[in-house]
């Protein structure tokens, strides 16, 4: 008996240090980066060659909006799938003259032929995805020149200058980039132009560290150059742009396009525990952000323990409740029926609050009374007069459309993907009328005892991941004072919908078994995206940056 015994003892312990092995080999991050410090200036974006065009920029003595929209283009080069003239545009600035946070809304709108009538007239049940029927009007170039016009130091064809050098000399590929990249051949070889742009030989992808050139897209950018963005909006680049939309059936007109207006816009803000919190308005999901902050902000969170079951489910289940709300009743804000100022009020955040359960995690809560991927770049840069920038870029799915007008060079954004065809819905389509948006750059500021001042600048790229993405990389840092780079690697979970949730790597088995007793359901996280962040924090003085692992990018100062 007491041999038997000291043999199930010995199988007991052998099976625990095997498990306690096992959840060893997860890693406690994602990255052996350190966080970059520098005097003067800083820029992260999601690619070398952009964070060195930016940073160039800063070197020779431009500000941060000339460095962001010289990082901007090159990345339209060199992230292709992401980001591009063709999509759309947000922008957060601190401005050191003016002391004080100005937003940017630089997305364009349906075009005058894109009606639900239309698109039920050709059988199609929901809003089409890809193709020339989910384009919308570009608005980024728009967004550039506003930039530069109100507050660069550079001309539009000074910042488009190393894009279009690297677009015709040419790149190494990167290799996260080259993976997602070869992961969209099939929509690309559906469209000749974009087969004839972004195929090697018309029928693959680039390899990692394969050359990879675009002399249309430099084309495109010199003609941009010499004649200014109203080639496009309105000109002849536009006019091509238009045909080959509508040869495709899609719904542009040259009028959308010579229409089109970027907006200054009031960021809209939530506080928390002596930081505030700043997101762009409707169209974006920028609110969900900071409705989940204002849910959680009476819950001890740092007693819980950084990424333990307890406080995982906490921040799952306010995410829940805010999308709930996104999705019935955020819309372009000329169309929403329910405000802001009321989704982030305490009556309404005191309500949803309340369906919380602490212990269960729910199904699919209903909205409160009164959505898509994203494929993204985001950068921020910071100068060294005190200006800052949170600046997010996107064709919206990998390629956008999967349409390339023949000899421009650039994809075109799918965002009319973001609309409804569901009848009355503050998102149903219709001509002239912006979609719902993921994108969302993010800004905090810091109470400093007189009133708030600048403090960091960052984002979290990929669709419905943002929100959620920005509340957890700000709690790392609110809460758990963790450094930069740190709160960027920190492993995240992604609700997927329902009781599904993935969480990363380094989150260990024994919180991924405690959330399973919760109700929540744990998935495969091997193909979901968690986003990738990028982070410029003001110090007492200088600067730090941090640039996401999960992206090819990288930090850099001056």
């Amino acid at each position: 008996m007491t041999r038997r015994l000291s043999c199930l003892s010995l199988v007991i312990l052998f099976a625990m240090t095997a498990n306690t092995q096992a959840q060893q080999t997860r890693p406690p991050s994602l990255s052996g980066r350190s966080t970059v410090y520098a005097p003067r200036g800083a820029i992260a974006t999601s690619q070398p060659l952009a964070t060195a065009a930016g940073l160039a920029v800063l070197g020779a003595g431009g500000n941060a909006i000339d460095a962001a929209v010289a990082a901007a283009a090159v990345l339209n080069v060199v992230e292709p799938h992401m980001t591009g003239i063709g999509g759309d545009l947000f922008a957060l600035f601190w401005s050191a003259r003016e002391n004080k946070l100005i937003g940017l809304d630089a997305s364009g709108r349906a075009g005058a032929l894109m009606t639900r009538e239309e698109l039920i007239r050709r059988g199609r049940d929901g809003m089409p995805g890809r193709g020339a029927e989910a384009i919308t009007v570009p608005g980024a170039l728009s967004g550039w020149s506003a930039l530069l016009a109100e507050y660069g130091s550079v001309t539009l064809a000074e910042a488009l200058g190393p894009a279009i050098r690297i677009a015709e000399e040419g790149f190494p590929v990167t290799p996260i980039i080259a993976g997602q990249w070869a992961a969209e051949v099939d929509k690309l070889s559906a469209n000749e132009g974009a087969s004839q742009t972004y195929l090697v030989g018309g029928v693959r992808a680039p390899q990692a560290g394969e050359w990879f050139s675009n002399p249309d897209l430099a084309a495109t950018f010199r003609l941009i150059a010499d004649q200014g963005p109203a080639v496009f909006y309105g000109g002849a680049l536009g006019q091509r742009v238009v045909d080959g939309v509508q040869l495709l059936g899609g719904f542009l007109t040259l009028e959308d396009l010579a229409t089109h207006r970027p907006e200054w816009v009031e960021p809209i803000s939530a506080d928390y525990r002596g930081y505030r919190v700043w997101e762009l308005p409707p169209s974006g999901q920028g609110v969900a952000a900071l409705e989940m902050l204002r849910i959680l902000q009476p819950f001890a969170l740092k007693s819980m323990g950084h990424n333990s079951p307890e406080y995982l489910h906490h921040l799952i289940e306010a995410k829940k409740l805010a999308y709930a709300d996104l999705a019935r009743y955020v819309a372009d804000r000329d169309h929403m029926t329910i405000s802001t100022d009321e989704l982030l009020s305490d009556e309404f955040i005191d309500a949803r609050r309340s369906l919380l359960d602490p212990s269960r995690a729910a199904d699919r809560p209903s909205p409160g009374p009164a959505v898509t991927s994203s494929e993204t770049i985001y950068l921020s840069v910071a100068d060294r007069d005190g200006n800052m920038v949170s600046f997010i870029n996107s064709v919206y799915s990998a390629f956008g459309s999967g349409v390339v007008v023949p000899g421009t060079g650039f994809a075109l954004q799918n965002r009319g993907g973001g609309f409804t065809l569901e009848a009355d819905h503050p998102n149903m389509v219709a001509p002239g009328k912006r979609p719902f948006h993921t994108i969302i750059p993010a800004f905090v500021t810091k109470d400093n005892g007189n009133g708030h001042e600048p403090w960091l600048s960052y984002g979290v790229m990929g669709g419905s991941m943002q929100p959620q993405g920005h509340v957890q990389v700000l709690l790392n840092l609110v809460l758990f004072d963790m450094d930069l780079q740190d709160a960027v690697d920190a492993g995240r979970f992604r609700h997927m919908g329902g009781r599904r949730i993935a969480l990363e790597t380094p989150i260990t088995d024994e919180v991924r078994q405690a959330l399973e007793a919760m109700g929540h359901e744990i998935v495969d996280e091997t193909s979901v995206s968690f986003g990738g962040s990028q982070a410029v924090m003001r110090l007492p003085r200088g600067w730090a940056a941090a640039s996401d692992p999960r992206k090819d990018g990288m930090a850099a100062g001056h």
